[in-house]
């Protein structure tokens, strides 16, 4: 039986690192939304670590936004996150899936998780996006922003469909 309650805000985690160029997306996107602390909760990390297994039992809904090596079509991608073991040699430095499986074997609670991975080309020790990151990130917060808009929406009553 789950004991926990679950806020209704969403939990944003921003892995990342402002020191190492491209790396800084993830916490440059919550940087981006932090004025809207009425909707969600901000986390940021280096990595992901099994202490955060319980942080996002306590959530209903987390984004992982992260940067990523991946090329990118649209040079980000908005996902489900699909809670997964992982058989790794350490628990110092999880992936999200893991972190949201860790959430359901020990606090038996089932967070909606998603990822915004952001592509990024430069991972030097430097402080300041890359154009091409600069760019993505750009478009990634875009598509945040509408996405944002229509959880947000007040529903329609049937008047104003008719």
């Amino acid at each position: 039986m789950n004991d926990i309650n679950q806020t209704k805000k969403t939990l944003i985690i921003g892995i990342g690192n402002y020191g190492r160029a491209d790396d800084a997306l993830g916490w440059k996107f919550i940087d981006e939304f932090s004025y809207r602390d009425d909707l969600y909760d901000f986390e940021y990390r280096y990595q992901l670590q099994i202490e955060d297994a319980e942080l996002v039992s306590k959530y209903e809904k987390v984004i992982f936004a992260d940067a990523s090596h991946q090329p990118m079509e649209e040079g980000f991608s908005f996902y489900n996150c699909v809670p997964a073991p992982t058989s790794a040699f350490t628990t110092h430095q999880l992936n999200p899936e893991t972190v949201l499986w860790l959430a359901q074997e020990l606090f038996y609670v089932y967070p909606r998780g998603f990822i915004m991975a952001i592509e990024g080309t430069h991972w030097e020790l430097h402080q300041g996006l890359s154009d091409l990151a600069e760019e993505n990130f750009k478009k990634a917060i875009a598509f945040f922003k509408d996405y944002s808009k229509k959880l947000t929406a007040p529903p329609r009553s049937a008047k104003a469909i008719l």
